[in-house]
């Protein structure tokens, strides 16, 4: 087997893989530059809203031929799953925006009087999200030329208890294809296929919930182009420890790892007519 060419960038990695399948992890991230730091709260240096560890849970994908792309910079810099204008995805509710301004549960991240102005809002546009949505773009369409069709997976984790932003305890798996506009029908069927099979007992999915996608999913998820995308937003509390300092949890991501192989092993078979 070809050895996965990986590509380290400021703002990412990458492992280039060969399957029609990219696992996007635009939370992974939890550098804070050197130059921002004096702008932050203390809170921001917990980084507690980080989707720790995705990149070890996922780390089968390799196995799989898949793409795997990671941010390396913390959300609390730009938020990469958001809209570059900053419009809200779920108009109404409680959410964080581009430049999260608060944790998610409402601790402000800057000192007073330091939040980003216009123009430090452009620069990390341009320093930090366009070349996160440039490489995505650009492997989608390599994958895209090289089978037709694609399945961009959107992997997210988040505490399982957030008040200020729903009530009571998330679903453990909650999966988004905004509203079934992102991804085929059967191609969906076919990734939620093991779910009775392989779930550990007590676990709990829901499908277009609370999250029904972000940007990466509502803006790539293009069935009709040949690009589909599926949102997982997983509890964090199937696999890792939900507070400081967030340790992932080897007896409970074993659990829950081959449920998420299979699930992404039937979406490839699917796409490759198996």
């Amino acid at each position: 087997m070809t050895t996965p060419e990986r590509i380290e960038h400021p703002v990412y990695h990458l492992r280039r893989g060969t399957a029609p399948l990219l696992v996007s992890i635009p939370h992974l991230g939890t550098a804070l530059p050197e130059a921002l730091r004096p702008a932050y709260s203390p809170e921001a240096a917990i980084l507690a809203d980080t989707d720790w560890h995705l990149d070890q849970l996922y780390d089968f994908a390799a196995d799989l031929g898949a793409t795997v792309l990671g941010a390396r910079v913390s959300r609390y810099v730009v938020d990469l799953n958001r809209p570059p204008g900053g419009e809200s995805l779920y108009p109404g509710q409680t959410t964080t925006g581009l430049f999260p301004g608060e944790t998610f549960r409402g601790v402000p991240l800057y000192r007073p009087g330091a939040e980003p102005d216009e123009a430090q809002r452009s620069d990390r546009i341009a320093t930090y999200w366009q070349p996160y949505h440039q490489v995505l773009q650009a492997e989608l369409e390599r994958l895209r030329a090289l089978h037709g069709q694609v399945l961009l997976w959107e992997a997210h984790s988040i505490a399982s208890v957030l008040p200020r932003l729903f009530e009571g305890k998330l679903a453990d798996l909650n999966f988004g294809t905004n509203d079934g506009l992102a991804c085929a029908p059967a191609l969906l069927e076919a990734a939620l296929a093991p779910l009775p099979g392989l779930a550990p007992d007590g676990m709990t999915h829901v499908t277009n919930g609370r999250f029904k996608g972000g940007y990466i999913t509502r803006r790539y998820g293009q069935p009709a182009t040949g690009v589909h995308a599926i949102q997982l937003e997983m509890c964090q509390s199937v696999y890792m420890n939900e507070t400081a300092p967030f340790a992932y949890r080897p007896d409970l991501a074993q659990r829950v790892q081959p449920l998420l192989r299979a699930m992404l092993g039937g979406a490839l078979a699917h796409l490759q007519g198996r």
